[in-house]
C-alpha cells in the first residue's frame, strides 16, 4: 500500500527535535539545523539522507521506487516514490536519515528503531 504525505509527516513529526519548514517548491527536514531529507509534493516524492551502500542497495534492489540523488560528505541521498513503498518501511528510511543528522547524544537518547 502507498504511503500518503499525511502519513509522511507524521513519521517526520514522531521524531526527536525534527523540524519541518515548507517552501515553495518543497518541504525540508531538519534535526538542530542539520537536514536529514525533502518533500516534494507535486512529485509525491521524498529525498532521504542515507549511507552510500544503502543508496546503492536501495536503487538497485527497486529502481521503479528509489533512485540516486546525490552523494555529498560520503553519504548517498536517496528519492523515495511514496506510492511504492509502505509507511513501515518509510518509517525505518526516515529514521535512519535523522538519525545519521542528528548529534550523538540526542541519538543516544532515541531507541533504535532498526532494532
Amino acid at each position: 500500500m502507498a504511503t500518503t504525505s499525511k502519513q509522511l509527516f507524521k513519521i517526520v513529526d514522531a521524531l526527536a527535535e525534527a523540524k519541518r519548514s515548507s517552501g515553495q517548491q518543497y518541504d525540508t527536514f531538519r534535526v538542530r539545523g542539520k537536514v536529514f531529507g525533502y518533500f516534494w509534493p507535486r512529485t509525491q516524492t521524498v529525498g532521504l539522507k542515507q549511507t552510500l551502500s544503502e543508496q546503492q542497495a536501495l536503487v538497485a534492489e527497486r529502481p521503479d521506487v528509489f533512485e540516486e540523488q546525490f552523494t555529498s560528505g560520503g553519504f548517498g541521498w536517496v528519492v523515495v516514490y511514496l506510492e511504492g513503498v509502505e509507511s513501515d518501511e518509510l518509517g525505518e528510511l526516515v529514521f535512519e536519515a535523522w538519525r545519521l543528522s542528528a548529534p550523538e547524544d540526542l541519538v543516544a537518547q532515541v531507541p533504535d528503531l532498526a532494532r
